[in-house]
């Protein structure tokens, strides 16, 4: 399995395109816009500004399952993100990280027999992936996006 073989929808709701993560490195990071880490928003914007044209993409996913942190509904959401944070990157529709409903891409991030597995503990966990659709690197959610551990992992792969 790799990134590309999810189907996913982007936050208004329409298929994610293809084009948005296939042969891209990722950093998918589970957001939410009531969260003490909230400012991270800011850094994840930083990096899609620096790495963005060498092949680099963040996918913001939104999940309301830590604490209700990210209760909006899509519009409420992309507001905040536009107003607070100038993102620009792209987000998917609202999903569940963990539990029963847990969206299949989190299934397979979190297995047992996944790379890094385990459940994802609380927003802004990050899970880099390479442009072969494979995960190279798991970073806590107090990893902050210019932790220089993730910038060069990161930069390793472009």
């Amino acid at each position: 399995m790799k990134l590309t073989d999810f189907a996913l929808n982007a936050l208004e709701g329409e298929p994610l395109p293809d084009t948005t993560l296939a042969g891209k490195v990722v950093l998918l990071v589970n957001v939410a816009s009531q969260c003490g880490l909230t400012p991270q928003y800011k850094g994840l914007e930083q990096l899609q500004r620096d790495y963005g044209m060498r092949g680099f993409t963040v996918l913001g996913v939104p999940c309301n399952q830590f604490g209700g942190q990210e209760p909006g509904d899509a519009t409420q959401i992309r507001n905040f993100c536009r107003t607070q944070h100038d993102v620009t990157f792209p987000l998917t529709a609202k999903v569940d990280v963990n539990g029963p409903g847990r969206h299949p891409l989190y299934a397979w991030l979190t297995a047992e027999d996944a790379t890094f597995p385990g459940a994802i503990t609380w927003n802004f966990e990050k899970f880099l992936v390479g442009r072969d659709g494979a995960v190279k690197a798991r970073f806590s959610p107090r990893t902050t996006p210019d932790d220089p551990a993730l910038v060069a992992a990161l930069e390793s792969l472009l």
